[in-house]
């Protein structure tokens, strides 16, 4: 390679990575307005569909970059889940349960489209500068704690050095970065692999439109709707088979087979052999780079979360280091992150490889008792509507982290995100009108609240249903928000830029005061 090159410019972020992490990062650091540079080792989106699924908590984050509805209309919503047994009898169904987001618990996606979506969305910010082809090859944190410079090589084999104030490493289950950082990858990963299988669908069958868990000891599957006209299919590589064989034509065909798709039915796209992995980084965080999706975390794709999961970093994160280097917050408050997202991630993937048991069980007794035991909930009405609306993903809240002390009912919740009518009378949902931004919301007169008046944070009234609209109100037109606020015992609720609860109040109350070191400096829009 050629001799290094250095440039004079100074990002607020560099984000290594531009799969969804690294693509909804980059999306919601440049909408805040910071200066943000991402390096991308290839030049396409990848091709190959691994995610298949999204909840309504990440419809959500989507929607504060503003691309909620445009990735919407490329996803399918309210389908179906069945667990199907050997001889193709649903023994239990359940349709996810809206959680308050909203938007529709579930939906299927097609990851190479929606990766293009959101690469679209950071070509609206001229404040994100996208280097595809690039990769970073060394890390080094100022021994002053300033910054970081990034060694990064180019496609023309130059190599350059940039800066950052921070770094966000979104770069996969196989990070070199966390490699640099020196940081462990503590888990396991499972003897068994599966064969993932990509279909256009060139003629319908019925019920394809549903989600099929295949629990057939002799070989389960996984059958799953995927938008813009693609199906996917997942089979576990039995012994004795030879995975060469088994992602060719003829298999596939024979595999699918089984279940009446004709080789007419379908265009057979990729299929390609991989491994469950459940992985924890040992640390998010050194010193100014932080570790987020796949490079921190990897679960089983059993309930869908692992591009959620990453996600949902990216939205933890971004506001935090926003909020740093505007001088809103001091910097220990980035500490917050782990503490925060570690938990529901392994939370999230206890569940993933619980569901994971449950469908690849391919002890012929054991899988006969487990369909018997799931039939005979099925028919206790009782039980089935507990299960068909029970929430299969945690909601993320949080114990520890970037809250007040003493902790409240509400705190470390994230309030629901009903429609209401906005101040100047249009419907709106409420995150539009919250604005990012940190917020009082009361019921009631407010409390007067000396701190958070002289840190300047704005106070918003909720307003039952039927109320006129009003300057400095919202009102609760779904009559979503007043019962949640009650049954959380709290008049007042200091909200952080996420919507997540930072302090709670009941009736005639102060709240705890901000956190340590919080300002609202004055600043240019």
């Amino acid at each position: 390679m050629s001799e290094t090159s250095a440039e004079n410019s100074t990002y607020d972020v560099a984000v290594i990575g531009y799969g969804p992490t690294g693509a909804t990062a980059a999306n919601l650091l440049g909408a805040l307005g910071l200066s943000v540079v991402v390096l991308e080792r290839d030049e396409e989106v990848y091709a190959r569909a691994r995610a298949i699924s999204t909840d309504e908590e990440v419809i959500r984050i989507w929607q504060r970059a503003g691309l909620a509805d445009r990735l919407k209309r490329d996803m399918l919503a309210e389908r179906p889940l069945d667990f199907v047994d050997a001889r193709g009898r649903t023994f239990l169904s359940a349709r996810p349960a809206p959680r308050g987001h909203g938007h529709p618990p579930q939906m299927f996606l097609y990851q190479p489209a929606l990766e293009q979506v959101l690469r679209e969305g950071v070509e609206r910010h001229p404040n994100v500068r996208v280097l595809l082809r690039h990769e970073c090859l060394r890390l080094r944190q100022s021994a002053d704690s300033t910054g970081v410079e990034l060694t990064v090589a180019g496609a023309d084999d130059r190599l350059r050095r940039l800066r950052a104030r921070y770094v966000i490493a979104a770069d996969g289950g196989s990070s070199l970065t966390r490699a640099q950082l020196n940081v462990g990858y503590e888990g396991r990963t499972y003897e068994d692999r599966w064969v993932v299988v990509d279909t256009r669908m060139l003629e319908p069958w019925p019920g394809h439109d549903r989600l099929r868990f295949r629990c057939d000891p002799e070989r389960p599957a996984v059958d799953c709707p995927t938008p813009l006209g693609h199906h996917r299919w997942e089979f576990p590589v039995l012994p004795g088979d030879d995975e060469k064989h088994l992602t060719g034509h003829d298999a596939i065909h024979d595999l699918v087979a089984r279940y009446g798709i004709a080789p007419h039915q379908i265009e057979i796209l990729r299929a390609t052999v991989y491994s469950h992995h459940v992985r924890f980084a040992a640390r998010f965080r050194v010193g100014r780079v932080f570790l987020a999706g796949d490079a921190a975390h990897a679960m089983p794709p059993w309930i869908g979360q692992g591009m959620a999961a990453g996600v949902r970093d990216a939205a933890n994160l971004c506001w935090k280091l926003a909020a740093v280097l505007r001088g809103e917050l001091p910097e220990p408050v980035l500490d917050s992150y782990e503490a925060e997202r570690k938990p529901h991630v392994r939370e999230i993937t206890r569940r993933a490889v619980f569901v994971g048991r449950i469908i690849t069980e391919r002890r012929p007794a054991v899988a006969r008792i487990r369909d018997t035991a799931l039939r005979a909930v099925r028919t206790a009405s009782a039980l089935t509507s507990r299960l068909v609306n029970a929430h299969w993903i945690p909601v993320a809240s949080y114990a520890e982290g970037l809250q007040a002390r003493p902790r409240a009912k509400a705190s470390g919740h994230q309030i629901p995100q009903p429609w209401v009518t906005a101040p100047d009378g249009t419907r709106a949902r409420l995150d539009d009108v919250l604005a990012g931004r940190w917020l009082l919301l009361h019921t009631g007169p407010l409390v007067p609240q000396p701190a958070w008046e002289r840190a300047g944070v704005p106070a918003l009234a909720v307003r039952p249903a039927g109320s006129d609209p009003a300057e400095g109100a919202v009102v609760d037109s779904d009559g979503v928000l007043l019962p949640w606020l009650t049954a959380h015992r709290a008049t007042t609720v200091a909200l952080r830029p996420d919507a997540y609860v930072y302090a709670a109040a009941p009736a005639a109350a102060h709240l705890p005061p901000p956190p340590p070191g919080f300002t609202l400096p004055t600043r240019s829009p």
